[in-house]
C-alpha cells in the first residue's frame, strides 16, 4: 500500500471505523471536548458524520467525498468535523437520528448532521452524492450553502435550533401518564398477532415485501403466542408463520450456504440477494431462535441451522480469549490482484467456476451427470448468473450466482435418480470444495471491536442452543465469553460495565484511553445472557453477577418520575436528550428485554420490587402496546410473561447424578416461555439458598432427584418422573 498523504486525529482511536478515516484529507476529530472547545472558540459550526465499519453507503460517501481533497478543504475551512462510530456511541447516534427522522421523514447511515457550536442540530440527512445531480443536491453545494447561512443569518439559525430541540424533547418523551397500570396482556397479544398476520408473506415468509430483515423479535413473539394458545387455530397459525419464515430464510441466499451464518438482510422478498455484511447481533439472536424452533417442532433441520450459525461465529468472529467481534463487511476484493472492492465478492460464484470445481461423474445418476450438474440444479445456479439487474444497481453481481436452495432434497434426488442419503453426501462434498476455494479469496474487512451488548446476545445464543440441543461445548463457549466480559468489560471497583474493547497489537485485548461506560443495552443484554448461562450451566456465580448488575442498572438508568429506563445515564453535558427507545427492530430494545429480566431476577432473589418495576415499564409504554404492538413485539411478548407469572422449576438433586441430569434434560427439551429453572443442590450456604429461604423446605423424595413447580414461592407436590414433569411444563 502507498504511504498515506494525510493523517488526522482519528489515528489515535481504537474503533476500526474511525481508523478507516484516519488518512482522509478531512481534519476529523473524535466526539469529545477538544472538538467542542474548538467549535466554540472559533465560532464554527460542527459537521457530524456517523456510521459504522460494515456500512456500504458509508464506504461510498468516504470514497466520493471524504477522500476528495477539494471537498476536504471546504470542510476544514468552514466546520469542525467530527466522526462517530454508532456502535461505540449509540447514545450520540440516537439523539441526532431522532432529529434526522423527525425533520426528513427518513433516516439511516451514513448520517450527516450540522450542529451549532453548542451541539444543537439544525440540518441533517444521510448519504449525499459529491456533486449536484438531477434529483439531489450534492455534498459540496450543501456544505457551501450552510457555511453561507451561518455567516449571513447566525441568530436565526441559533433560534431555530433551540425550537427544534424543544420540539424533539416533547416528541421523544415516553412516560406514565397518571395512575396507569400495565395494559391487558390478552388484548396486546391479540393485536400484535393480528398485525403480524396481516403483514405476513404467505409464500416466502417474513413480514414485509422487501427489503426483508430476519427480525427474530417477531418470531419469538409468535412462539410465545403459540405457547399460550396451543389449542386454537390462531396458535397453530402463529407457529406455522414462524417456522415457515425460518425455513425460507435458511434456504435463501441470506443464509451463507458455504461459509455459514446469516447476512444482514435480503434486498428482495425471496430472501435471495442479501446485503452481504454479517452482524454479531443477528447470529446471536438467530441461534437462539432456531434452537427454540427445534425445541418446539423436534425437526432436526432447525437444530442443524443453529449449529451452522455457531460454527461460523466460533470460527470467524471469536477472539482467542473468548470474546466475539462485531461484524464482517459486505465488500471485498474479488481477487488478490483487484484494485477495487465489490459487494458480495467473497460469497458469489460464476457457473463456470462451479463446473470446473465439480467435474466428477456421479455414480448411479442419469448418464453423464456431474457433481456440478446436481449442485447447480439444487442451488439455483444459472449460466448467466441468477441475480436480477433490479437487485444489482451497481452491476457488481453481473454474471454471478448467489446460492439459494431452489428444490427440496426429494425433488433434486428424483430429478437425477439418486437416493436421498447419497444426495446429501454429494451436496456436502460440493460445499466442502467450494469452501476450500473460497478460503483462497481475499477476506472482507473484520470489525474486531468487542461490544458488551452484542457479546451478551451471542452468549445467550450459545447458552440456549447448548441447553436445547444438549451440546455441552456451546455452554462452555458461552461461559468463556462471560468470563471474558468479566475480565475486559467490567470494572469491579465501580461495579460498572464498559461498552467496548478492541483487538490490538499482537492480538492483545486493548481498551481506549478513556473507556466508554456501558449503556442501558449493555446491562440488559448481559444480564439476560447471565440468566441464560445459569440455566444452561447451573453455575451460581453467573446468577450472583446478574443480580449485582441489575441493581447497578436501576441506579444508573431508572426514571423514577416517568418510569422505564433511559438508554444512557445522566450527567453527560454533551448529550442533549436522555431518550428511551421505543422500537424492537433488528435488535430488541432494552426496555423490552428488561421486563423479562426483572421478572427472572425477582424469581432468583425474592425481591418483589423488581416485579413492580416490570409492570411500571409496561405502563409507560401502554399506549404504544395497545395501538401498534407490532413495533414492540418483544415487549408485547413480555406482557404475557408478566401476566401468566413465571413458574420456578426447582430440581432438587445432586448435580452429578444421572437422575438429576435426566430431569434437567427434560426441562431443557421443552419450550416454556414462562419458566425459570433452578437447581437446589442442598448446599444451604450457597448463593441461591441465601436468597430464597423456601428452598430449604424442598427435599428429594425417596432420595431421588425431585422437581417442584413453584409460583409466588408456593410449590406443587414433588415430581420424580421426567414424563410427569414434561406434562406439567406443557399444559
Amino acid at each position: 500500500p502507498s504511504i498515506p498523504r494525510n493523517t488526522n486525529r482519528l489515528i489515535n482511536e481504537k474503533s476500526p471505523y474511525l481508523l478507516q478515516h484516519a488518512h482522509n484529507p478531512v481534519d476529523w476529530y473524535p466526539w469529545g471536548q477538544e472538538a467542542f472547545d474548538k467549535a466554540k472558540k472559533e465560532n464554527k459550526l460542527i459537521f457530524l458524520s456517523v456510521g459504522y465499519s460494515t456500512c456500504h453507503w458509508c464506504h461510498v460517501m468516504e470514497e466520493e467525498s471524504f477522500k476528495n481533497k477539494e471537498i476536504g478543504e471546504i470542510m476544514n475551512k468552514n466546520f469542525v468535523c467530527i466522526k462517530v462510530d454508532r456502535e461505540e456511541r449509540p447514545d450520540v447516534d440516537k439523539v441526532y437520528m431522532t432529529f434526522v427522522q423527525a425533520t426528513s421523514g427518513g433516516g439511516g447511515w451514513p448520517m450527516s448532521v450540522w450542529l451549532t457550536p453548542d451541539l444543537k442540530p439544525f440540518v441533517g440527512g444521510t448519504y449525499f452524492p459529491p456533486e449536484d445531480g438531477v434529483h439531489r443536491v450534492g455534498f459540496r453545494t450543501v456544505l457551501l450553502r450552510i457555511a453561507e447561512q451561518w455567516k449571513e443569518s447566525k441568530d436565526a439559525l441559533l433560534e431555530s435550533s433551540q425550537k427544534i430541540l424543544e420540539a424533539l424533547l416533547h416528541r421523544s418523551e415516553i412516560r406514565v401518564r397518571g395512575q396507569e397500570s400495565p395494559p391487558p396482556s390478552k388484548e396486546v397479544m391479540a393485536t400484535c398477532f393480528q398485525q403480524l398476520s396481516n403483514s405476513y408473506d404467505e409464500d416466502y415468509g417474513g413480514f414485509s415485501k422487501s427489503p426483508k430483515f430476519p427480525t427474530p423479535v417477531n418470531l419469538n413473539f409468535l412462539f410465545t403466542y403459540w405457547a399460550v394458545h396451543r389449542t386454537t387455530p390462531e396458535g397453530a397459525r402463529a407457529l406455522q408463520m414462524a417456522l415457515h419464515t425460518l425455513k425460507m430464510m435458511a434456504h435463501g441466499g441470506i443464509h451463507d450456504h458455504i461459509g455459514q451464518g446469516f447476512h444482514r438482510y435480503s434486498t428482495d422478498k425471496h430472501w435471495h440477494v442479501p446485503h452481504f455484511e454479517k452482524m454479531l447481533y443477528d447470529q446471536g439472536q438467530l441461534a437462539a431462535t432456531y434452537s427454540r424452533a427445534f425445541q418446539i417442532s423436534g425437526d432436526e433441520f432447525f437444530a442443524d441451522v443453529a449449529q451452522d450459525i455457531l460454527l461460523y461465529v466460533s470460527r470467524d468472529l471469536r477472539d482467542q480469549v473468548g470474546g466475539f467481534y462485531s461484524a464482517e463487511d459486505a465488500d471485498s476484493y474479488p481477487t488478490t490482484a483487484s484494485r477495487e472492492k465489490r459487494e458480495g465478492a467473497f460469497c458469489v460464484w460464476a457457473a463456470e467456476e462451479i463446473r470446473a470445481l465439480l467435474p466428477h461423474p456421479v455414480e448411479g445418476a442419469t448418464e453423464g451427470t456431474t457433481l456440478g450438474d446436481v449442485f447447480m440444479y439444487h442451488y439455483g445456479v444459472k449460466e448467466t448468473g441468477n441475480v436480477s439487474p433490479m437487485q444489482d444497481p451497481h452491476q457488481e453481481l453481473k454474471g454471478k450466482n448467489v446460492l439459494i436452495v431452489r428444490c427440496s432434497l426429494e425433488l433434486t434426488a428424483a430429478r437425477f435418480g439418486l437416493e436421498l442419503g447419497q444426495l446429501g453426501a454429494l451436496l456436502w462434498e460440493g460445499r466442502r470444495r467450494l469452501s476450500a476455494v473460497r478460503a483462497q479469496r481475499p477476506r472482507p474487512h473484520l470489525d474486531t471491536k468487542m461490544l458488551a451488548a452484542w457479546n451478551g446476545l451471542m452468549i445467550s445464543g450459545f447458552a440456549q442452543a447448548g441447553a436445547a440441543l444438549a451440546e455441552q461445548k456451546y455452554v462452555s463457549l458461552a461461559a468463556q465469553a462471560a468470563a471474558f466480559l468479566q475480565r475486559h468489560l467490567f470494572d469491579p471497583t465501580s461495579g460498572r460495565l464498559l461498552r467496548s474493547c478492541y483487538r490490538g497489537k499482537d492480538n492483545m485485548v486493548e481498551q481506549s484511553a478513556v473507556p466508554i461506560q456501558g449503556f442501558l443495552e449493555d446491562y440488559v443484554f448481559v444480564i439476560q445472557a447471565l440468566f441464560d448461562l445459569y440455566e444452561a450451566s447451573l453455575e451460581q456465580g453467573w446468577l450472583e453477577w446478574a443480580l449485582q448488575l441489575q441493581h447497578m442498572q436501576d441506579k444508573l438508568f431508572w426514571d423514577p418520575k416517568g418510569f422505564a429506563y433511559f438508554s444512557s445515564e445522566a450527567g453527560d453535558p454533551s448529550l442533549l436528550l436522555r431518550l428511551k427507545d421505543d422500537q424492537d427492530g433488528a435488535e430488541p430494545t432494552a426496555n423490552s428485554v428488561t421486563v423479562t429480566n426483572l421478572l427472572r431476577a425477582a424469581c432468583y432473589s425474592g425481591h418483589t420490587e423488581w416485579v413492580e418495576k416490570a409492570g411500571q415499564i409496561l405502563a409507560a409504554f401502554s399506549e404504544r402496546l395497545q395501538k401498534i404492538p407490532i413495533t414492540l413485539p418483544e415487549m408485547a411478548r413480555a406482557t404475557a410473561v408478566f401476566h401468566h407469572t413465571l413458574k420456578q422449576v426447582v430440581i432438587c438433586g445432586d448435580p452429578q447424578g444421572e437422575d438429576t441430569k435426566e430431569m434437567l434434560r427434560c426441562v431443557h427439551s421443552v419450550f416454556s416461555p414462562n419458566k425459570v429453572l433452578m437447581l437446589a443442590d442442598g448446599d444451604s450456604a450457597g448463593f441461591l439458598y441465601r436468597q430464597l429461604p423456601f428452598l430449604a423446605s424442598l427435599e428429594r423424595k425417596d432420595g431421588k432427584a425431585t422437581a417442584y413447580l413453584c409460583s409466588n414461592f408456593a410449590c406443587s407436590l414433588p415430581i420424580t418422573s421426567p414424563q410427569e414433569l414434561r406434562g406439567m411444563l406443557c399444559p
